[in-house]
């Protein structure tokens, strides 16, 4: 299974350095990715009730020959259930959708300060997790102030905190936040999504000729070597096959900050979402 480093969480649990996304995808075609990507060798499996394809994701399950306990399953609340009562019916019904009796990893999709709910949000994860269905309970989006609230509020850290980070945006100071907290960060979007060009950016493609490697795999090998686990979708089985393929080759330092100064800062957000101002209330 390409020698996939593990990364031990807060909990004591452990996962997969690099996960398989499933945003937008859906239907027949994602179940078919979906059944091709665990064959290629990922385990954890990265959906939201936001996605609206955790139906998909069930089926994958149980049409695959890998046994449910090999499968990391990952979903995310969405901004609409953080009343409490409401976080733990859609947590139920989560498993419901996707026909499983627990879910291995669960988040918080984003914090919705405005809305103020993210506490007691985090609360019912908490008592999921007691009530046996949850094994590891992280948030996404958070920012530092959003973290030390739950934190001081119910004693419990996230065990991850799923940002976006690209090379156009490599939230390097949320990154530090995260590990100071002891919690792993996940990179969404790992890769920029196709409305900007990191994947045709004169300084990942000359790395990736320089190590004989894809550019996706050159800034798969960037988040590993920044301790972030890769949440990256692919449809094709060679490009899911190639961004498992991160571990046999290594950055240099020089290197690493050659991909850190592709920064831009706020203006690197693929769709301007700042954690503070983005409303998610489906």
């Amino acid at each position: 299974m390409n020698n996939i480093k593990s990364m031990v969480l807060n909990d004591g649990s452990t996962l997969p350095s690099v996960a398989f996304g499933t945003v937008n995808v859906k239907g027949a075609l994602g179940l078919y990715d979906v059944l091709n990507a665990i064959e290629s060798g990922y385990r954890l499996i990265d959906t939201s009730t936001n996605y609206h394809n955790e139906g998909m994701v069930g089926e994958a399950v149980r049409r695959t020959a890998v046994p449910r306990e090999e499968l990391i399953i990952s979903s995310k609340l969405p901004g609409a259930a953080h009343s409490y009562d409401d976080a733990i019916q859609m947590i139920q019904e989560t498993l419901y959708r996707i026909g499983i009796d627990y879910m291995d990893k669960y988040l918080i999709h984003w914090p919705l300060p405005k809305q103020d709910q993210y506490v007691e949000a985090w609360q019912a994860l908490v008592d999921a997790q007691k009530f046996g269905l949850i094994k590891t309970i992280g948030v996404s989006n958070f920012l530092p102030e959003h973290l030390d609230r739950i934190i001081e509020k119910t004693g419990v850290t996230p065990a991850t905190n799923q940002i976006e980070r690209h090379p156009y945006f490599n939230n390097k100071a949320l990154v530090n936040e995260n590990k100071k907290r002891g919690i792993v960060t996940e990179a969404w979007s790992p890769l920029g999504r196709e409305i900007n060009d990191v994947l045709e950016n004169d300084t990942i493609i000359s790395l990736a000729q320089k190590y004989d490697k894809k550019p996706a795999q050159v800034i798969g090998r960037w988040n590993i070597q920044n301790d972030v686990l890769f949440v990256v979708k692919a449809s094709s089985p060679q490009h899911q096959k190639e961004n498992l393929n991160l571990f046999d080759f290594e950055l240099s330092d020089e290197d690493m900050k050659q991909i850190d100064s592709l920064d831009k800062g706020e203006p690197g957000r693929v769709e301007g979402q700042h954690p503070n101002e983005y409303e998610e209330y489906e």
